[in-house]
């Protein structure tokens, strides 16, 4: 198996005021040539937004967005119209196309947790769209859970040939992984986990190849990104 591991500790870490946050690609103020992303994947920002507090309204176009809330509630607001509540266990996917703004504001006592994470659309200038789920692989452990994909028939519709599918893997269970396209690149949450001979700590990602399987070492919660080039 022909791997590259990403360690947290490679992320980074930008912190002000209100928003804790580590990116694992350039980002922002942070950039690092070395990681520019994985082919359309663009952005995994594991944020921690402070109570009573939040992103004010900003754009984005021609990008796939999608927020995997872990704690806390997240209050989203956009141009067309959609104004919602994201809670934990729940998942967002904003397609910006022509162009979208929006606001994203913790009105909570506690921290929220979540990540965000961007893809490159392989359509350009499509109308703009927004879809919510429930998904919680807590709710299901052992199994993968698909979040988004590119068939109609997916729980959310994303412009492009990728699918991304999490799991709560509970310690001394396996999962198989098969890739049906170029790139394997799966981001654990929590937990600690093994990938062939390769072991992965929370924050971790590993990019690889080839048929194999993922061992919780303690129970661990993970997403995988099975990419197009």
């Amino acid at each position: 198996m022909n791997a590259y591991l990403h360690r947290s500790t490679e992320r980074g870490h930008v912190k002000m005021g209100w928003l804790d946050t580590k990116h694992s690609f350039s980002f922002g103020s942070w950039y690092n040539p070395k990681y520019m992303g994985v082919g359309p994947l663009r952005v995994i920002n594991d944020d921690t937004i402070a109570a009573h507090n939040g992103f004010g309204t900003h754009p984005h176009d021609n990008m796939e967005i999608l927020t995997c809330v872990l704690d806390g509630t997240i209050s989203h607001k956009d141009s067309m119209g959609n104004e919602q509540h994201i809670p934990a266990g729940e998942w967002q996917l904003m397609s910006a196309g022509t162009g979208v703004q929006h606001s994203e504001y913790n009105n909570g006592d506690n921290p929220v947790h979540m990540l965000q994470i961007w893809i490159q659309p392989n359509v350009q200038n499509a109308e703009p769209a927004y879809q919510q789920i429930k998904r919680d692989p807590k709710d299901t452990p052992n199994e993968w859970q698909l979040i988004v994909g590119p068939n109609e028939n997916a729980p959310m519709h994303i412009r492009q040939n990728a699918e991304v599918k999490a799991a709560f893997l509970q310690k001394d269970h396996e999962l198989p992984i098969k890739a049906t396209q170029k790139f394997n690149y799966v981001h654990l949450i929590s937990g600690k986990i093994q990938i062939g001979d390769i072991a992965i700590e929370a924050g971790d990602a590993l990019l690889f190849d080839d048929v194999t399987t993922v061992k919780a070492l303690e129970d661990s919660q993970f997403i995988w990104f099975d990419l197009d080039k």
